[in-house]
């Protein structure tokens, strides 16, 4: 364990948080807008951007892999060089003069690989580089970092790139511009880590295992977790909890730029970074902190029922807006959208209950239950259907069935009996 003085947390916590979150903040919400404004029609802009999550669910098949090689620093280097060039290299492409939408979406799937490799990095050099209780005393250090950086790249930027559209008069352009200082300011991170960063204790001790090894370890957990009693109830207990934020997360950008005479607001993209990028994520960090806050005053069985309540509660912001939309008012989509990003970070923390009993503790370190690959894995579908759906049933229909299927989500938790299966797991 290298030495507290010599190698002090304060400095590289904030500088690895920061250069995990930027390229993750450009997979999971920037390039949805991307895609849409480089031909991509709402359908299939929905179904690339699920599929740009599969590398959080695979990327537990390399996890033992990884933790017996050891070499983190190294390979965290090497991960945030590749990284730099992905990013440059989407920078490069859409500044040519055609851009095919499938094209992106490769670069983009890359993007995502080695942004689940380097999470995966992180964590485990965070979890080396600290005792559990240093790790408890840097949490909030950590959650402040991350979202300061997803706010600043999935907020500011966006706000940037509607300027640069106005200033260059191209959407393509504009975006060129944002993905090279999207990748320059990762850049910098990138050379603070590479001085910061020191190698753990016993790093060099590497332990080769064949991918095949590290395959069968993995599918023996995924075998231990089948075996235990009622798992395929929690399992259906957490989809429906889950089911209205994987059925928004996407659409909610598409009805906020769909033109009013289509059903949406008609919102600019400046309109979206600021709402969704700034006023979201923060209010997003509000109810993280909070509901956390809650829990270590409460017991878990006892916050189980509000954080269920209160996660499925957001859709209902939006089936007002569509229902009663207010054009050109700020405030309102400001308040709207702090409404359902509290209450989805606030309930997501219900999550913590359903993930020691589902994972077996593996993923423990994690603080953004979204990035957990049992729970990604069961908001994929929703997902990658969700840009059909809202086009069949149209805005106002769309929304009204998210807010319906909270009280079903409810029901199903208690014919499930969610609540007492878990609260042994407390």
């Amino acid at each position: 364990m290298v030495n507290h003085k010599q190698h002090n947390p304060w400095l590289w916590i904030p500088s690895l948080c920061a250069a995990e979150e930027i390229p993750a903040a450009v997979v999971m919400f920037v390039a949805l807008l991307m895609l849409l404004q480089f031909g991509a029609d709402e359908v299939m802009a929905a179904f690339y951007s699920a599929l740009l999550f599969l590398p959080w669910v695979t990327k537990s098949y390399l996890y033992s892999k990884v933790r017996k090689a050891a070499s983190f620093k190294r390979n965290l280097h090497i991960c945030e060089s590749l990284l730099f060039l992905c990013l440059m290299g989407i920078a490069v492409y859409i500044s040519e003069a055609h851009v095919c939408p499938w094209v992106l979406f490769l670069f983009l799937f890359v993007l995502s690989l080695l942004c689940a490799w380097h999470e995966l990095l992180s964590r485990l050099y965070y979890s080396r580089m600290l005792y559990p209780r240093q790790q408890q005393l840097f949490t909030n250090t950590k959650l402040l970092s991350s979202q300061m950086a997803l706010v600043v790249t999935y907020g500011v930027l966006i706000i940037v790139a509607g300027f640069f559209e106005v200033f260059f008069r191209s959407y393509q352009k504009a975006w060129a511009m944002e993905s090279s200082l999207v990748a320059g300011g990762f850049l910098v991170f990138l050379a603070l880590n590479v001085l910061l960063l020191r190698s753990p204790k016993g790093e060099n001790l590497y332990r080769y295992e064949t991918l095949s090894d590290t395959v069968k370890t993995e599918l023996h957990v995924l075998s231990r977790i089948q075996q235990k009693p009622h798992v395929l109830p929690v399992l259906f207990s957490l989809f429906f909890l889950l089911l209205p934020q994987a059925l928004m997360f996407n659409t909610r950008v598409f009805f906020l730029l769909a033109q009013p005479e289509q059903g949406g607001l008609g919102c600019s993209v400046q309109d979206v970074g600021f709402a969704q990028g700034t006023i979201g994520v923060l209010a997003f960090s509000l109810g993280i902190i909070g509901g956390k806050a809650l829990m270590k005053k409460y017991s878990r069985s006892q916050m189980f029922w509000w954080t269920a309540i209160v996660l499925t509660l957001s859709p209902l912001s939006y089936m007002l807006m569509a229902w009663h939309p207010q054009l050109d008012n700020m405030l309102m989509l400001c308040l709207m959208t702090f409404f359902a990003q509290l209450c989805f970070g606030f309930g997501l923390n219900v999550c913590s209950i359903y993930v020691p009993y589902i994972s077996e503790q593996r993923y423990r370190n994690t603080t953004n239950y979204l990035y957990m690959p049992l729970v990604i894995s069961l908001m994929l579908v929703p997902l990658a259907l969700s840009g059909w759906l809202s086009q069949w049933l149209g805005y106002r229909a769309f929304f009204a069935f998210c807010a319906l299927c909270a009280p079903v989500a409810w029901v199903v938790s208690m014919i499930c009996k969610a609540k007492q299966i878990l609260t042994p797991y407390e």
